[in-house]
């Protein structure tokens, strides 16, 4: 295993990335932070700590959760469809491989008109399968399809892995 990312890193990128998300929703009141259950939403919660520090935006959190074996047999999100119907919505996920989970993760929020949707993971692989980008990102890794990473957000403690 080869660490990539260590603490500073990951905390650095999670700053990046939180002022980003506020330049591109500067105009909004409230902004909805969708983290896919697991490391997505703990991801979500970081950013949503940063954003509250820098910006005046309501931020709420919103847990998405999706059978990552069986995407098909739907989702469902902490927070009722009221309160994110015409809201920006930004979904979460700390790793973007196939783009499968933010796919059906995505497919969730579109049952609900929007403001807008737009996506940030941590990691990038750049391996997408299907028709699915991160707007905001941490770092892009050009990996092979047999490597794996690995992100871990142990309390005072961020790392990500390629093994």
């Amino acid at each position: 295993m080869t660490q990539i990312l260590n603490h500073t890193d990951i905390t650095n990128k999670i700053r990046r990335i939180a002022y980003q998300i506020y330049e591109t929703h500067i105009d909004e009141q409230t902004l909805i932070l969708a983290g896919i259950d697991g490391n997505g939403y703990i991801f979500a919660t970081l950013l949503a700590e940063q954003l509250r520090g820098i910006s005046p935006l309501e931020v709420q959190l919103c847990k998405v959760s999706i059978n990552k074996r069986e995407p098909l047999a739907g989702s469902s999100a902490s927070l009722p469809t009221e309160a994110y119907r015409d809201k920006a919505v930004v979904l979460v996920d700390d790793v973007l491989e196939s783009g499968r989970t933010l796919m059906y993760g995505a497919k969730h929020f579109l049952e609900v008109p929007l403001r807008s949707l737009t996506t940030a993971v941590l990691v990038n692989r750049n391996h997408k399968q299907y028709p699915i980008k991160a707007d905001f990102k941490g770092i892009s890794l050009s990996t092979s399809l047999q490597e794996h990473i690995t992100v871990e957000f142990d309390e005072g403690d961020y790392k990500a892995f390629l093994s």
